[in-house]
């Protein structure tokens, strides 16, 4: 029963994919959504299923023998544990609703068909990444849904601008990707397996901890999760992502794909405890991306693009929860995060489509009248972003990550995390005034009036994937995740409960502190700030904030006009060149000769007589003449 529920959990999507891609668009668009949706709805209800019928503990399920090159015999096999299950609850039902929402989202959309082959495909390599039982598949896994984010975030190929937003999502993600591969390198030849669970068992018996192959071993898996989860300096490729529709950046850039890295080092917690000082980088790097996604979130004007800096800031604080050894505590936000990110980025879709695919804030404003399905699900969305005391799923997974860096004694991360906290009521607040109060436009430079939104709204596939997941962004949410205590190493909070109230206190603090200030700012000072914000030191950090701290003209100076120039240096390869003299010569030498063959009779009676006069001149010459 077990291992059937878990099979079609993640067959079905890929039998979607097969459909769909196989149809040669005969199937219309009605079909497609119905073939898209209904195999990742019937994978939840697998999902579902499996949950049901999991017994504890870890269960294996092997398919069948992959590769077999004497002792290396990798598997297609599934590892169906605590973990794994909840990573599949979040990919199949959160994954259901966004195609749900989708089959709205996309209507009248042309290639609706390839849409849901890639959407699908996605979540059955996703599937295959968190059940995978060896890090051969997983990486097939990993490189599946690198693969399927491509096509999908350049989806609208026609324009360049979303072709190249896809590029540099492929490239820039493949730089971790190359870091992961030679980890899986390193740990096959000194542990020589790549089963999780016995290279885990291994690892303790070969390396003493902190050294330096431990250590070699978690950077370059770090790097692999860098990539994935746009975390710093992988995380230029974020951003640009969301030239794909919005279901795409709802399903992949917030829920599922970019929480990869997450999994990955949670999944691999005993190689990291090998290295704590890799793991202590794991947390700086987290509280680095949180803070620099949150000040650039405080400057876009695009909606979506406030979301994707959103994003990226809330992976820094799982990152956190890593770093000091909390892997409950980053899975935990991890689920929270994809409900009300799913929810943050559907609501935007639907105001998207609703005003005429217009994303910028300053020509948006005064719809929460007119969506108020929408302006509910950002209320509920950012209440949870923001992690509202008591009342959001957010409040309670935050307070774990940051209760867990306090009873770390990582005070510096603690401090950053409730700056953070500050930071994301302002810059939540900001998006949705911006965008349904006030006067379209608000005086702000190219601003101009807000499109009448457009009827048409579906309460089946518009509203229900909202409901929902408004609904588990709530304290709901939160009390549905299952725990998963007895998967993980104990965390430095669970053996005392010593000050985690004064840490509560100091959380809701940050949280209604960041809310009372956007307040401030933004309705009752949006002037001063607007004249702050356009001159001297105010207008230099809008600039700055705005660019994300200049990042992407930092690559393009050290990294990509070198390598032009490198390129174009090369382009006459001076190497090659002398290599290709001789042949230059031969052919030259045959050019000439080819010429004196022209079957002129005088011609050839003159060479002799020439090459005759030659060897006599030689002869004469040379020591001892013609005697």
């Amino acid at each position: 029963m077990m291992a059937m529920a878990v099979t079609l959990s993640f067959l079905l999507p890929l039998a979607g994919t097969l459909i769909l891609a196989f149809s040669g668009g005969r199937l219309g668009a009605l079909a497609s959504s119905v073939v898209g949706v209904g195999s990742v709805g019937l994978a939840a209800l697998a999902t579902a299923w499996a949950m049901m019928a999991h017994s504890g503990g870890s269960e294996g399920i092997t398919l069948w023998t992959w590769i077999a090159v004497g002792d290396f015999q990798p598997t297609i096999g599934l590892a169906v544990d605590g973990l794994a299950l909840v990573m599949m609850s979040v990919i199949t039902g959160v994954g259901f609703l966004i195609h749900l929402f989708a089959a709205w989202y996309m209507t009248g959309e042309e290639g609706i068909t390839r849409f849901y082959a890639w959407m699908n495909l996605f979540v059955f390599s996703m599937m295959l990444l968190v059940l995978g039982d060896n890090l051969l598949l997983l990486f097939l896994g990993w490189e599946g849904v690198g693969l399927c984010s491509y096509g999908l975030i350049g989806y609208y190929y026609q324009g360049s601008a979303n072709g190249w937003a896809a590029f540099k999502a492929f490239v820039v993600t493949r730089i971790g990707d190359v870091f992961l591969a030679l980890g899986l390198f390193l740990i096959f030849m000194e542990l020589g397996t790549l089963d999780i669970q016995h290279l885990l068992a291994l690892a303790p018996q070969q390396w003493q901890e902190g050294s330096t192959t431990a250590n070699l071993a978690a950077l370059l898996v770090l790097g692999g999760a860098l990539g994935k989860s746009a975390q710093v300096p992988l995380h230029t490729w974020l951003p640009d992502a969301m030239a794909g529709p919005t279901p795409v950046s709802a399903l992949i850039h917030a829920a599922t794909m970019v929480t990869a890295g997450v999994y990955l080092i949670a999944r691999l917690n005993g190689l990291f405890l090998l290295a704590p000082d890799v793991l202590l980088l794991v947390g700086v790097i987290g509280a680095v991306s949180l803070l620099l996604a949150a000040f650039a979130a405080l400057a876009q004007t695009d909606i979506k693009r406030v979301l994707a800096y959103s994003t990226m800031s809330q992976i820094g604080y799982m990152f956190v929860a890593l770093g000091v050894g909390a892997f409950d505590a980053a899975i935990f936000h991890l689920v929270t995060h994809a409900f009300f990110k799913a929810l943050l980025f559907l609501s935007a879709g639907a105001v998207i489509i609703s005003c005429h695919h217009e994303q910028d804030m300053r020509r948006l404003g005064g719809l929460w009248r007119k969506l108020p399905v929408a302006y509910g699900g950002f209320l509920v969305g950012g209440a949870a972003l923001v992690a509202l005391p008591l009342v959001s799923a957010g409040f309670f997974s935050k307070d774990e990550i940051l209760w867990q860096a306090m009873a770390a004694d990582q005070t510096g991360l603690l401090i950053v995390g409730l700056l953070g906290a500050v930071l994301t009521g302002i810059y939540t607040v900001r998006l949705i005034l911006g965008t349904f109060h006030g006067e379209p436009g608000h005086g702000e430079p190219g601003s101009d009036h807000a499109r009448h939104p457009e009827p048409g709204t579906n309460p089946l596939t518009h509203h229900l994937p909202l409901i929902v997941l408004a609904a588990l962004s709530t304290f709901i949410g939160a009390w549905l995740y299952p725990g998963l205590g007895g998967l993980f190493p104990d965390a430095p909070g669970e053996a005392a409960e010593t000050g985690h109230t004064l840490l509560q206190v100091l959380a809701m603090g940050a949280a209604i502190a960041g809310l009372l200030l956007a307040a401030w700012l933004y309705l009752w000072r949006r002037d001063w700030l607007a004249k702050k914000a356009g001159e001297g030191i105010g207008a230099r950090l809008w600039t700055l904030w705005h660019h994300a701290w200049g990042f992407d003209a930092l690559f393009d100076r050290v990294l990509v006009l070198p390598w032009q120039w490198v390129v174009k240096v090369l382009r006459v390869d001076l190497v090659n060149l002398v290599m290709n003299l001789p042949a230059l010569l031969a052919r030259a030498l045959n050019a000439g000769l080819v010429k004196s063959q022209n079957g002129r009779v005088r011609s050839y009676a003159l060479v002799m007589v020439l090459g005759a006069t030659i060897i006599l001149l030689a002869l004469a010459v040379l020591p001892g003449g013609l005697a």
